[in-house]
Order: C-alpha cells, then sequence, then structure tokens
C-alpha cells in the first residue's frame, strides 16, 4: 500500500485502500490535491453536466458523490459497436480528515473534470507577548 506522509491518516486510509468500493469497474478516475489552505478532488466526468451530480456531507461527516446520467430518448434509440467510457451510474464516499471545514465545501464542473474545494479550518495562531525576566 503506497502512503504519503504529508496527507493525514484517514486520507491514505482512504484514498489509498485496494478493497475500495466502486459502482462499477468503469469508475472515475480520482486525484486528491493539497496545499495550505486546502484539499481538492477532482474526479474526471467526460460528457457529464453538473446536473448529473449529488454531493453531500452525511450524517457522518463524510464527502458522498452521487453521479447518474441520465440517457436521452436519441441516446436510447442509438446502439454502440464500441464502448470503452460509460459512467451511467457512480457512488463514493470519502472520509474527510478533520481539518476540513465542512460548512464551506464547494464543487464546480469544467473541462470534464468535477472539481471539489475542501477548505481547512483556520488555525487560530495564538501569538503571546510577554516580559522575560533574567534570573
Amino acid at each position: 500500500m503506497y502512503r504519503n506522509s504529508w496527507l493525514p491518516e484517514v486520507f491514505n486510509d482512504f484514498f489509498y485502500n485496494n478493497n475500495m468500493p466502486k459502482a462499477n469497474a468503469t469508475a472515475p478516475a480520482i486525484n486528491v490535491l493539497v496545499s495550505d489552505n486546502e484539499y481538492t478532488v477532482e474526479l474526471a466526468a467526460p460528457g457529464l453536466r453538473k446536473e448529473d451530480f449529488v454531493i453531500n456531507v452525511n450524517a457522518d461527516g463524510d464527502l458522498t458523490i452521487k453521479m447518474e446520467k441520465k440517457q436521452s430518448e436519441n441516446e436510447q434509440k442509438a446502439r454502440y459497436v464500441r464502448r470503452e467510457f460509460s459512467y451511467s451510474k457512480y457512488e463514493q464516499t470519502l472520509i474527510l480528515p478533520e481539518d476540513v471545514d465542512k460548512e464551506k465545501i464547494s464543487a464546480k464542473m469544467a473541462d470534464g473534470v468535477l472539481n471539489i474545494n475542501l477548505p481547512k479550518l483556520k488555525q487560530e495562531e495564538v501569538k503571546v507577548a510577554r516580559q522575560i525576566e533574567v534570573g
């Protein structure tokens, strides 16, 4: 199992788990980026629209991503002779690290990629000004 020391253990346990359940064998690929201020989850979603996704934080505080591609009548009449990309239904639950500000999570679709921004909680830096007495 591959682990990155800069990712919190909870992220490591989730993102590098070989037993991670997926809706099907052609589940979209996920990237996770980390910066000083946020985590970003990128999910490959070519041909999908923002309306195809439902994203929420469940009662346990985990992030749930659901995707369902609805076929139009024109697509239902057509028949594929070869089909290598097909995400008709997908669901993934991500166990979030404790430092994610769950009230400020946002998502957007751009260029076939769903980006979910997970801002980190602001760390209050306590500065103590005091006189040091020389003894």
